[in-house]
């Protein structure tokens, strides 16, 4: 009878255990659901904007949903000034060297950092990080002077040395701690094999770490093709504008000189499409990167 009545009781623990994890997955789906549903919102009504007749689109006040879908938006923007595949050009091209340069730069610096017997390296490293906390505004004017005197402005290297120099403290941060915790018996198999510091480097450490390379690189990509400010500033030449600076022109493109709001959220969706692309692609590797670069 006590044992039946110690079973009675467990199975009921067990149910009441498993109603409550049930109420808890029902509730944290219904989280989920609403951030997704604040996060993805302004999107969705850009992209439907974009979808709208030139005349809706404009409409005060707006409407929600287009009530005709029209590419005037995407027709008017393809051949704005120089033409949208320039401006889509420059911005690939700048944000492509940015990413060259920051790899190019912070992989061998990180690997000095993390393996070699550098006197001071630890304040060396310490030093690097606080570039984190001076923005990058405050060295426009001068890096401007610079640029201009060696005939980098109006250049895509230019504006792609401007980017890497704001990405450089981040992305040595996540390589150098990536690049410690590869384990030493990997290296010294390779020096006993003869190999040296450089093929350590590149057959040893770099396979390791890609998806810490990944990372650094998905953050100089969007970062780059999202730069507005270092833009404005180093570029006054219509067919070296990037995309941003060139929807924030076509902010006043009507004829009273008020807001083309159609074109702008076209641009603004076509701007979207390449990081949410290379974000879906590279999200594996990203998360493991980041995690890697974060905990040592």
């Amino acid at each position: 009878m006590t044992a039946t009545m110690e079973l009675g009781r467990a199975r009921a623990t067990g149910a009441a255990i498993r109603a409550r994890a049930g109420r808890s997955r029902y509730l944290l789906g219904a989280v989920c659901v609403a951030i997704c549903t604040v996060m993805l919102l302004p999107l969705v009504m850009s992209v439907l904007a974009s979808l709208k007749p030139t005349a809706e689109a404009a409409a005060s006040p707006p409407t929600y949903l287009p009530h005709a879908l029209s590419m005037d938006s995407y027709e008017r923007l393809w051949t704005y000034q120089q033409g949208l595949p320039t401006y889509l050009a420059n911005s690939l091209g700048t944000a492509l060297l940015t990413i060259a340069f920051t790899l190019v730069l912070t992989v061998p610096a990180a690997y000095a950092l993390a393996r070699f017997p550098i006197p001071g390296k630890e304040v060396i490293f310490v030093f690097l990080l606080l570039a984190l906390i001076v923005p990058y505004q405050a060295l426009l004017t001068p890096m401007f002077l610079m640029f201009a005197r060696i005939g980098l402005t109006n250049t895509l290297v230019g504006l792609a040395i401007l980017h890497t120099a704001i990405q450089l403290p981040f992305s040595l941060y996540i390589m150098r701690n990536s690049l410690s915790a590869v384990p030493r018996e990997l290296e010294e198999a390779a020096v006993t094999d003869g190999a040296s510091s450089w093929q350590v480097l590149l057959r040893v450490c770099i396979p390791s770490t890609k998806p810490a390379i990944v990372t650094v690189a998905l953050f100089a990509f969007i970062m780059s093709w999202n730069e507005f400010l270092g833009a404005l500033v180093l570029m006054s030449r219509g067919s070296s504008f990037t995309l941003p600076l060139i929807l924030a022109a076509a902010r006043t493109e009507t004829s009273l000189g008020g807001t083309d709001w159609g074109m702008l959220q076209a641009g603004i969706t076509i701007s979207i499409i390449p990081c949410v692309l290379v974000y879906l692609l590279l999200q594996r590797h990203y998360v493991a990167g980041l995690m890697s670069g974060a905990v040592k």
